[in-house]
């Protein structure tokens, strides 16, 4: 029996690929402050469940391949709050904004085709990506400039005949690099003079501390042909289990292929769509209770942080993660054993590891991306446990 040489040049996710270990540790009775998974502990909106719990038809039936029109609506809604008009066929609904991103990816890279994305990045795009037979051609950042990248030479020295798209988030993930509104309106005109495909990764678009207004590449006119748009309800609504997301952009053509591949897949849950379709209607003030709880544990994320020695790290300006360098030689068997042979008080910390975050060889080994999405009683105890972690284990290793 033979794979997929595809499939065989994915791997599995930095963040789940010690959830088995973890599980049999925790049946032990260890606990373990879990920073590793973009998982928010912030209640999920009652409106979503007082959909679920109301909903009465007699059948429950396939939705529209590319979206109940209710939710669409309000995602359209939605983006007219930031000054963006949408049509319904601008909008496709997927089962979050992974499929998103596989869609996307299978609709416009083919073998030998390479996407510019910035590193360290989301690593479950090197899978979509892969899966094509395209590759990444990274554009690399570092702590020590803030992994900046929106930079004409940095970005046009990646770019070449193979080239057919950039992809960014903002805010990103793992940095929490918040793009300006020149920094991506510069990105945008790569893109346009390129000839290429500008996909913005923008699901934590409501989680920046600075005092920025909300920002979509949506917004800008003149890039209708090059801008698509992933987002989610996961983050912004703490509905990750929803998996609700979407495809979004205003170039016909590749919404009409899109569609052939929603089609293949039927449709996204119908329950689902329903229920949340009514998380479009909060008001605003919910997201600044929500974005004030993030910074507070931000902010108490970056001070624990600082106060263990050898650890450098940038304060991130949005989302929910923090790339940090730890001072250990390989930041993987470090997490094995913090789950197999650590314990402060019966209690353990684990993190994503970096170097899967990262396409260039040797990159990121010494790296973590933790999620600042516990209490900040929590954090700080989990960041106590990691400073107590480190010094044990550079004394024994």
């Amino acid at each position: 029996m033979r794979f997929s040489s595809k499939i065989e040049k994915c791997h599995l996710s930095p963040m789940r690929v010690f959830s088995g270990l973890a599980a049999e540790v925790e049946e032990r009775g260890k606990k373990i402050y879990h920073l590793n998974i973009g998982q928010p502990d912030i209640k999920t909106p009652e409106a979503y469940f007082d959909v679920l719990r109301s909903f009465s038809e007699p059948v429950l039936a396939y939705a529209p391949s590319n979206g109940i029109p209710r939710l669409v609506d309000a995602v359209r809604g939605y983006y007219r709050t930031l000054g963006v008009e949408l049509t319904r066929s601008n909008v496709l609904v997927t089962t979050g904004g992974s499929e998103a991103l596989q869609m996307l990816m299978a609709c416009i890279l083919d073998d030998g085709d390479e996407i510019v994305i910035p590193e360290p990045f989301y690593p479950n795009y090197h899978a979509a990506v892969t899966l094509t037979g395209a590759s990444i051609r990274p554009i690399t950042t570092s702590p020590a400039e803030n992994y900046r990248f929106a930079v004409r030479e940095k970005v046009e020295a990646c770019i070449n005949e193979h080239t057919r798209a950039i992809m960014l988030t903002n805010p990103g993930n793992p940095t929490g690099t918040v793009l300006s509104e020149d920094e991506l309106h510069l990105m945008l005109d790569i893109a346009k003079e390129h000839g290429l495909f500008i996909v913005c990764d923008e699901v934590y678009r409501e989680f920046v501390y600075g005092g920025e207004k909300l920002l979509s590449a949506l917004q800008f006119p003149g890039y209708e042909e090059n801008v698509v748009v992933l987002d989610s309800v996961s983050k912004r609504f703490s509905a990750c289990g929803a998996r609700i997301g979407m495809l979004i952009s205003k170039n016909a053509e590749l919404m009409a292929q899109a569609t052939k591949i929603a089609q293949c897949r039927l449709s996204v849950s119908t329950v689902d769509q329903l229920a949340a379709a009514a998380l479009y209607d909060l008001d605003a003030s919910y997201f600044d209770a929500t974005r004030a709880e993030y910074k507070r544990r931000r902010d108490t994320f970056v001070r624990k942080l600082s106060e263990i020695p050898g650890v450098v790290c940038a304060e991130p300006k949005g989302a929910f993660y923090v790339m940090a360098e730890l001072p250990v030689d390989d930041a993987a068997v470090f997490q094995k054993w913090l789950l197999t042979d650590f314990d402060d008080k019966g209690e353990t910390v684990m993190f994503a590891c970096g170097e899967p975050f990262y396409v260039t060889p040797g990159k990121g080994r010494s790296e973590v991306r933790m999620a600042y999405v516990l209490k900040e009683e929590d954090i700080a105890r989990a960041l106590d446990i990691l400073a107590i972690a480190i010094k044990k284990y550079n004394e024994t290793h």
